[in-house]
């Protein structure tokens, strides 16, 4: 899908003869077949504008200070890890006379009837998936209608997609890619909950605390081993110490 959303970038050579970067600016490239790397400053906003507008999906144009503009798709956005924010952008720029293969979103619309009546909860196997076409016919989202899903026997598979014929799927057709699971009984909650408080024990971290009982027994039992060894003769020790007391004496008297 194109857009008429317009990127106005400019190229970091320009930008390092001056003070560095703009201020709110952040860095990106631009590559494609058979073209050099561009490397260029973006400013924050109006990046995140068009990103929110065409996300990764739809080709608009972004325009060099020299007015050039050229076709490109966001290829990839690296986020701080902190607080998410773009540090750095990939576009890359396409021919609109050749295919291409991209990552398009799963929109999934309407109302499950086995999960409003029936209690089920909704699974989403997948969100995403690559499709191969000329950049004019890529789809910028793929619609999912849930509510044909009436039981839980019932499942949305990839060749269940409704897309144009000039759209190929990457996918295994036999993928399943949302389902309802039904609601827990009772029976399986208080398994679940018994299994948790079983397993508490074995996390990493958590110690089971010796008895207070235990711990005052083997204390009386050491100050029994102590007391025993404080009994017992010391005669061999104190023999050799005399003696040479002894022998010390008779020298003094001698001199």
């Amino acid at each position: 899908m194109t857009s008429n959303l317009v990127l106005n970038v400019v190229t970091r050579e320009k930008a390092k003869r001056g003070k560095g970067a703009p201020v709110g600016a952040i860095p990106g490239v631009l590559y494609g077949r058979g073209i050099g790397n561009l490397m260029f400053w973006v400013n924050r906003r109006e990046f995140n504008r068009v990103h929110k507008d065409a996300g990764e999906s739809t080709i608009f144009k972004t325009k060099l200070e020299n007015g050039e503009e050229r076709n490109v798709l966001i290829k990839e956005v690296q986020r701080n890890i902190l607080n998410g924010k773009p540090i750095h952008i990939d576009l890359y720029q396409v021919r609109m006379d050749e295919k291409i293969e991209a990552t398009v979103e799963l929109d999934f619309v309407g109302e499950s009837p086995a999960v409003k009546e029936l209690g089920g909860v909704l699974v989403k196997n997948i969100d995403e998936i690559e499709v191969k076409c000329l950049p004019g016919d890529l789809p910028s989202k793929i619609k999912i209608d849930i509510s044909r899903i009436g039981t839980f026997e019932d499942y949305i598979y990839v060749k269940d997609f409704s897309v144009s014929d000039k759209v190929e799927l990457l996918a295994d057709p036999d993928t399943v890619v949302a389902m309802v699971a039904p609601p827990r009984s009772e029976e399986e909650l208080a398994e679940l909950e018994t299994e948790i408080k079983e397993d508490v024990t074995q996390v990493e971290g958590v110690v089971k605390e010796e008895k207070p009982e235990e711990a005052g027994e083997i204390g009386a039992e050491e100050k029994e081993e102590v007391k025993a060894e404080e009994k017992k003769p010391v005669r061999n020790a104190s023999r050799p110490g005399r003696e040479a007391g002894g022998e010390g004496i008779k020298e003094e008297k001698a001199k």
